[in-house]
């Protein structure tokens, strides 16, 4: 069985990569030619790790290939995965123009009966549009419209472990409507996937609507996870509790688990955001209102700001003249994705208050800038005031304050004595609760963390400060208060 992947981006590659990897014949298919032609000689476009290994063990196996030729990439696959990207629309909802496109490609070029997967994240009745468009095309040409069927088979890929996610999956979610093509499409899929079965099943078959659904469900229910410890972890600090000790504590209950509940400053990337927000809007074109999912929204982008909010109330509203050292700038670590990323926000608001900001990121260095250069297109001399540094310790030459917003790895042990010495106030905002605040005290380190205990720490005095404050909170609302 050969396959055809339609759409060279993150989950495209990944898929077409490791089903290479389980001997299949794959060609990936895209319309950017420079993309293919960096394919071709090697190079990886995304940043996501094993991928570019993966990917050129099987070239040379010459088990996959990239091409731009729709004609030979729908003629080769037994199965076509469409992989192309589904942003969001002004109104929050899933933009389809690229799965309907590719739609009518196949329809164009369809000469025998071919399985077409919806692998991108879809809203639900996007398979029958696709099933619709490709039917519209085949009638064009005066030919049956019963060629092939729609199945829908979401992908359930984190970044920066998107490999090991693909090849160890917890599920395998496959969504075939009863139809004419129902046994052969389902024969088809457990073929495919026919690996990862042998020991115990882990396909979980369903009708389509339901598989888009469930995609939407999964990231919506990880997203609220998140937002609801944010929320404790706010709470936590007017009341002077440890959301790590709160975490502990819940997570050893096996109805909630460990997984997601880990307080920050807000969730991003090209999966919680996009995704919430389209299933909010699917849920309002039915006259429905996903109370829950819209809270979670709001309270990740109040959540953003949460660093921004609390440095404020330390150096008062106008930074002029301060420096703000970032470390960690896409969304998470393991990736150099800048969609939605924290990130983002926190420059735009630091830049626009007048304050000098050094950031430093081990890999998202070169799509940060690109994603800042679209931020400031009105106003690219803000950027002048920013600088991108090619080492951590580097960023805090003289800084007034660290915000730390990605959890690198790197950024787990640093040197807290060189730190001291390098930054003009060693004053640490921590973003996703790496240091242990009692620790950094003793150091003589001004700290604060995310409901962690912030009543534990002493905080120096800035210029313009009419005295010492001992400790400061952050209450529920974002708006930090002094205890």
């Amino acid at each position: 069985m050969k396959v055809t992947v339609i759409g060279s981006g993150y989950v495209g590659l990944v898929t077409g990569a490791c089903l290479s990897d389980l001997g299949f014949k794959v060609v990936c298919l895209d319309k950017d030619e420079e993309k293919i032609r960096a394919l071709h000689e090697g190079q990886v476009p995304i940043f996501e790790p094993g991928l570019k290994e993966v990917l050129s063990r099987n070239r040379a196996d010459g088990r996959i290939r990239f091409t731009t030729d729709a004609c030979e990439a729908i003629e080769h696959g037994d199965i076509l995965f469409i992989a192309v990207g589904t942003p969001p629309s002004e109104d929050g909802s899933a933009d389809l123009g690229h799965v309907l496109a590719v739609a009518a490609l196949i329809g164009r070029h369809l000469k025998g009966f071919k399985l077409v997967v919806n692998k991108s994240t879809v809203p639900v009745g996007t398979a029958d549009k696709v099933r619709a468009t490709i039917s519209h095309e085949l009638m064009s040409r005066g030919m049956m419209p019963d060629l092939f069927d729609v199945i829908s088979n979401p992908e359930f890929l984190k970044e920066g472990a998107a490999i090991d996610d693909f090849m160890r999956p917890d599920r395998i979610v496959v969504g075939v409507d009863q139809g004419p093509h129902y046994a052969r499409s389902q024969r088809m899929m457990g073929d495919l996937y026919a690996s990862f079965n042998r020991h115990h099943s882990r396909t979980v078959w369903m009708d389509v609507k339901s598989a888009e659904l469930t995609k939407y469900a999964a990231n919506a229910m990880l997203a609220t996870r998140i937002s609801f410890m944010n929320e404790i972890a706010n709470l936590a600090d007017v009341l002077g509790a440890d959301v790590d000790h709160i975490r502990r504590g819940i997570g050893a209950d096996t109805r909630i688990g460990h997984s997601f509940l880990y307080a920050g400053c807000g969730y991003g990337g090209s999966c919680f955001p996009k995704d919430t927000q389209a299933l909010v809007s699917t849920a309002k074109a039915y006259g429905q209102n996903m109370s829950v999912v819209h809270a979670t929204e709001q309270v990740n982008a109040r959540q953003k700001l949460i660093l921004v909010d609390r440095l404020l109330q330390r150096m008062g509203q106008d930074l002029t003249g301060r420096k703000i050292a970032l470390w960690g700038l896409a969304f998470k670590p393991n990736t150099d994705d800048m969609r939605e990323a924290t990130s983002r926000v926190v420059i735009r608001q630091l830049l626009a208050r007048g304050a000098r900001v050094s950031a430093y990121d081990p890999v998202a260095g070169s799509e940060a800038m690109k994603a800042l250069r679209h931020d400031f297109a009105g106003d690219l001399n803000a950027l002048e005031r920013f600088e991108l540094v090619s080492h951590e310790m580097q960023a805090l030459e003289s800084a007034d304050a660290l915000m730390v917003l990605t959890e690198w790895k790197n950024f787990h042990n640093p040197d807290f004595v060189a730190m001291k010495t390098l930054m003009r106030k060693p004053f640490i905002l921590d973003g996703r609760n790496l240091y242990n605040p009692e620790a950094l005290s003793e150091l003589g380190l001004a700290y604060q963390g995310v409901g962690r205990r912030n009543d534990l720490v002493q905080f120096l005095t800035f210029e313009n400060e009419q005295e010492t404050v001992p400790s400061l909170r952050a209450s529920a609302s974002g708006v930090a208060v002094h205890a």
